[in-house]
């Protein structure tokens, strides 16, 4: 017999209710729908996909390690994502690449488009536009991209490597020059580290280091006796009673000698001056005693004719001969 709180005996919910949940979860699955809309939405714009772009077509050997979505960089930024990956008639790939025309400015015609494959790592697309001033890349624009891959070098590097070793190898072997290069660097070390040092390395025996040495402590003596000379030369030459102090002695005397002689030719000049006016004073005269005696012959002319008239006119006169005296 069934219990009054078994389910067979729950009464049924009235209609109103029931078209009320029906409600609720019509409008909760609404919900849920557009959330999901919105999300799926916002997903593709942020990945571009209601951007206005424009198409690349980079051209390679082949297409390993590039899938679609894969990013172009340029400067480590994305600027574009491949959208899908087909083979020409050629037998090339052909990467087609969305641009947002926003990002398109990076890209110009001389742009340069590289696919590395790293050892550590996936594959990267990279742009690099090295001239901003060229005209800016077309749409649908194609372009040979350059490749590179590192571990294809690598058999190359260890190839390399090996016969660097081998290299190596065979001159540190024990009849290499090298070692024997070492043998006689260690055996000038050891000389050198001897009584004579590098003098007995150099030289190679003792006796030539003797004479060396006996050479350089005689051109030392000889060094030191010629310091002495010198000392004494300065003290002759230089010293209180030396050469230097007699010449500037003498040197005062000539200088007092000159102001003598100095004088005394002031002197002079003076006497010479004195005896041209003396000169000036004889010419002077000489001139005047000219004068008189031609002033003296005209009186004694006067005289003697006045004595001859004299002695004309005087009749009495035995010697009429008048003596001047």
């Amino acid at each position: 017999m069934a219990s009054p709180e078994s389910p067979a005996n729950t009464p049924l919910p009235p209609e109103p209710v029931a078209r009320n949940l029906e409600f609720k979860a019509a409008l909760l699955l609404l919900f849920m729908v557009t959330l999901v809309a919105a999300s799926v939405t916002y997903l593709l714009y942020a990945r571009g996909m209601f951007e206005s772009t424009q198409q690349l077509v980079l051209v390679a050997e082949d297409s390993e390690g590039v899938v679609a979505g894969m990013d172009l960089t340029f400067s480590g930024f994305a600027i574009g994502r491949v959208r899908r990956i087909e083979l020409s008639e050629s037998g090339n790939a052909r990467i087609v690449i969305d641009v947002p025309r926003k990002d398109a400015r990076w890209l110009r015609t001389s742009s340069v488009f590289t696919l590395v494959r790293g050892v550590v790592g996936g594959t990267t697309i990279k742009a690099y536009s090295g001239i901003m001033t060229d005209p800016p890349l077309p749409d649908g624009a194609v372009r040979t991209v350059l490749a590179g891959d590192v571990a294809a070098e690598i058999p190359r590097v260890i190839s390399t490597a090996k016969e660097l070793l081998e290299n190596l190898a065979a001159l540190t072997s024990s009849g290499a020059p090298l070692n024997a290069t070492l043998l006689n660097l260690q055996a000038t070390t050891e000389k050198m580290a001897g009584p004579r040092g590098a003098l007995g390395a150099v030289l190679g025996n003792d006796a030539d280091a003797r004479k060396i040495v006996t050479a350089l402590d005689r051109a030392n003596a000889l060094l030191a006796r010629m310091d002495a000379m010198v000392a004494r030369a300065d003290a002759q030459v230089l010293g209180p009673g030396g050469v230097v102090g007699e010449a500037r002695s003498t040197v005062v005397q000539l200088n007092a000698l000159l102001t003598d002689a100095r004088g005394s030719l002031q002197r002079v000049d003076a006497v010479l001056q004195e005896a041209q006016a003396i000169g000036a004073n004889a010419r002077e005269a000489t001139a005047d005693l000219g004068a008189l005696r031609a002033e003296v012959e005209a009186n004694l002319r006067k005289v003697e004719g006045l004595l001859n008239e004299v002695n004309r006119k005087w009749p009495f006169a035995r010697d009429t001969e008048v003596k001047l005296p």
